[in-house]
């Protein structure tokens, strides 16, 4: 998998929201089932940095982030909601991908790194349409995985 952020099977999602609290709310219960984090401290760190502005990358894509004390090395979790969600992204489109990205409370250049990583996932063409066509957690996590594996080769 990327070295820039862990992700795990658990933490890769298929999930069912009404709002853009809602997606934080299962994004925040994703980490906490992968990574043993406490989910309303997660949403909490995720909800501050989304009052700085929407964190709706475009093209259908989100990637709410923070940074949090007490953890390693960046983390990550995908969520592929069952349908499009308003998220306030700057192309005005609702979201159906949600990548969360936690970092360590210290890591500046390592936060920007993971950022850019899953940033570059999401604007490859064939990822996307992959990941927009599976049809389960599994497959995403295949995607992701074959990806990144292809990436570090």
């Amino acid at each position: 998998m990327n070295s820039l952020f862990l992700m795990k099977p658990q933490s890769v999602c298929m999930a069912r929201a009404e709002s853009k609290d809602a997606i934080l709310q299962r994004l925040g219960q994703a980490f906490a089932d992968a990574f043993s984090l406490d989910a309303a401290q997660v949403v909490e760190h995720l909800e501050e940095r989304e009052k700085l502005g929407s964190t709706g990358f475009g093209r259908g894509v989100a990637i709410p982030h923070a940074r949090m004390p007490n953890l390693k090395r960046p983390i990550a979790a995908l969520l592929k909601l069952e349908r499009p969600v308003s998220f306030d992204a700057a192309d005005g489109l609702p979201v159906d991908l949600v990548f969360g990205l936690l970092s360590p409370a210290n890591s500046g250049a390592a936060h920007l790194h993971a950022l850019a990583a899953i940033s570059r996932l999401v604007r490859d063409e064939s990822v996307h349409d992959a990941l927009d066509n599976a049809p389960d957690a599994e497959a995403l996590y295949c995607v992701l995985t074959n990806v990144t594996d292809r990436d570090a080769a």
